[in-house]
């Protein structure tokens, strides 16, 4: 199931749509490396081009960690 999720970026508030899945592998990805959810998620949106949404960055990041195995 698709979910909307909200966060703050640089002060601002956002929100981004993630099916469970993703939210979960997400989740996941930031515990393994020891940083706070809202971290990981600033540092995706910080990297990703501008032409894209915040949600599809997500989406690609996880699939390429888990891809690569490198959290």
């Amino acid at each position: 199931m698709i979910r909307k999720h909200s966060t703050s970026l640089h002060g601002h508030r956002t929100s981004f749509s993630l099916e469970d899945e993703f939210w979960t592998e997400l989740k996941a990805i930031a515990t393994a490396r020891a940083i706070p959810l809202a971290g990981l998620i600033s540092e995706i949106d910080d990297r990703r081009e501008p032409e894209s949404n915040l949600s599809s960055a997500l989406r690609i990041y996880v699939l390429s960690c888990l891809k690569n195995r490198s959290f």
